[in-house]
């Protein structure tokens, strides 16, 4: 058994598995690729999801937020409830922690606690987004955000599993689709996104509806 593809967003290109990185070692994904939980960590249960990014070098600090999108089998929120974010920080298994409003410090800026075995067996996706707060108003792209990232680590071992770097071109966009979880036939992949959008959650929310 292995990844179920067909839960995955057909609208983009189908991504490449990777091989998970030895033991202890964290992996460096690419944009589109795929890695199977099942074999970089058997059992997990309970995942840190971290985004984080540095100060940015023009237009003043810029608030970044994290948000969730808890996607039915058909890639679908069915109800408010399915979208967590800062005025609703907690889902059956996942709970947002935190809110960095700079981007300054060392370490993640936001987290996304993740109780896999607790998550609703009707969620075939959890994807997560960051956006720019009042980027419109403030003139902000991710053009001024420097060395984004998302990053899954193991709670329980507090091992970091895989990290996904943000590259490439960015300066028009206001939020980017950063990765997702995908379920599998018997588990979990991370798939690293990374796609740019214009708009704010509200936009980002309308894609899964």
């Amino acid at each position: 058994m292995g990844i179920n593809f067909g839960n995955l967003d057909t609208s983009v290109p189908t991504p490449t598995e990777v091989a998970p990185a030895p033991a202890g070692i964290s992996l460096n994904l690419e944009k589109n690729t795929i890695l199977d939980l099942a074999k970089a960590s058997p059992g997990l249960k309970e995942a840190i999801l971290g985004v984080g990014w540095d100060v940015a070098r023009a237009g003043g600090d810029a608030d970044l937020d994290i948000s969730v999108f808890l996607l039915n089998k058909d890639g679908k929120i069915t109800s408010s409830a399915d979208v967590v974010f800062y005025n609703n920080k907690t889902a059956q298994g996942v709970t947002l922690t935190g809110d960095n409003r700079t981007g300054a410090g060392e370490g993640d800026d936001e987290q996304i606690i993740l109780k896999l075995d607790q998550v609703s067996s009707s969620v075939h996706r959890i994807v997560a987004c960051v956006t720019i707060d009042k980027a419109i108003e403030r003139r902000q792209t991710f053009g001024m955000v420097d060395n984004s990232y998302v990053r899954l680590v193991n709670k329980e071992t507090d091992q970091e599993l895989a990290r996904f770097n943000l590259k490439g071109d960015y300066s028009t966009d206001t939020a980017v689709i950063f990765a997702e979880l995908v379920r599998t036939d018997s588990d979990w992949a991370f798939h690293a996104i990374g796609e740019g959008k214009q708009g704010d959650l509200n936009v980002l929310a309308s894609l899964y509806q």
